[in-house]
């Protein structure tokens, strides 16, 4: 039962999720974000004057100007008088970034917020640190999509690692994450298939040399892989023991996808439906060296607040970065 004073959700949007080097190769990611936040206005025809604040996720921000959240409120027609800003906070950035509207709201701070996030794994560039000159000796680059997004700090290596200790922990063996890393593409192919991802993106135009494309299919799905696919790929973290591959880990992509926030009563004044009412949120923090459980005490921890139990969940809906989580 929805109350007044409660943050809801009425409208979503996203992207189409772009291959590493694909489709969005070369588009900012400002204007990923730009033609969401579009989208979102357009779906709920509110002003873009409306909106109090934006607040997007984006970890790769090396090369990409001043806060490019605020380059992609601008870009999209936002007034300069609404503030726009970014948060980093890993994988969870955009999930971040909905909580902080959320709590905007209930602290009357703004009435009508967009949250979410934008990313360009392509575009994340590689550098060198020659402030000082250099000396003799080759130049050293470093690929800040490996550096700032896929290296854990504190081990030292890659978030692949992680996911062999996690499959080492729960001995969950290749097999298991094969069929499970299977399960979720021909999930995703059937959806796609069926048309159910259609109403969710937006598209996004890309001015090309020759000519204009617009992309508003998800590229990363691999609709004609076969399990014998997926099981005859080498490891790639682990070469002795190891368990994950290309085909199981996490993809590397191009997107973005945001959300608009306002209260129930807001929303029933400007005669908007609500999608989802927010009950509760919990964050919780691991060991390093396991990332990939996050979701595990936080999901308990989100539960307790909410006065639920599993039970009483329809639909848990939790990032698949790598099958082995």
């Amino acid at each position: 039962m929805y109350q007044d004073t409660d943050t809801v959700i009425v409208a979503a949007s996203r992207t189409a999720i772009g291959s590493f080097n694909g489709s969005f190769r070369d588009v900012a990611p400002y204007k990923l974000g730009s033609a969401v936040i579009k989208s979102l206005l357009d779906k709920i025809k509110i002003k873009a004057s409306d909106i109090d604040e934006v607040i997007l996720g984006q970890i790769l921000t090396a090369g990409q100007g001043q806060n490019p959240a605020r380059q992609a409120a601008i870009d999209a027609g936002i007034p300069f008088e609404t503030p726009a800003w970014l948060i980093n906070q890993l994988c969870a950035s955009g999930l971040r970034s909905v909580i902080i509207a959320h709590q905007q709201i209930k602290e009357n701070i703004g009435r009508i917020l967009i949250a979410g996030g934008q990313e360009s794994m392509t575009q994340a560039p590689h550098v060198s640190y020659i402030r000082q000159g250099q000396k003799m000796g080759a130049l050293q680059m470093q690929d800040t999509m490996i550096s700032d997004a896929l290296i854990d700090f504190f081990n030292n290596y890659h978030m692949g690692v992680t996911a062999e200790n996690v499959a080492d922990k729960w001995s969950i063996s290749r097999d298991e994450q094969d069929q499970f890393a299977f399960g979720s593409q021909m999930k995703a192919a059937k959806a796609q298939d069926a048309g159910k991802f259609i109403a969710e993106i937006c598209p996004v135009n890309i001015e090309r040399k020759k000519n204009r494309e617009i992309v508003l299919e998800d590229e990363y799905i691999r609709k004609n892989i076969s399990i014998d696919d997926i099981s005859s790929l080498n490891t790639i973290f682990k070469k002795e023991g190891g368990t994950v591959t290309a085909a199981n880990a996490s993809g590397i992509n191009d997107g973005a996808a945001a959300v608009t926030l306002m209260t129930k009563q807001e929303a029933e004044r400007r005669k908007i439906n609500s999608l989802v009412s927010i009950k509760s949120w919990a964050s919780c923090g691991v060991d390093p060296a396991l990332m990939g459980t996050g979701p595990i005490p936080s999901s308990k921890k989100a539960l307790d607040l909410a006065g639920w139990t599993v039970k009483d969940v329809d639909l848990f809906e939790i990032n698949e970065a790598f099958a082995a989580q």
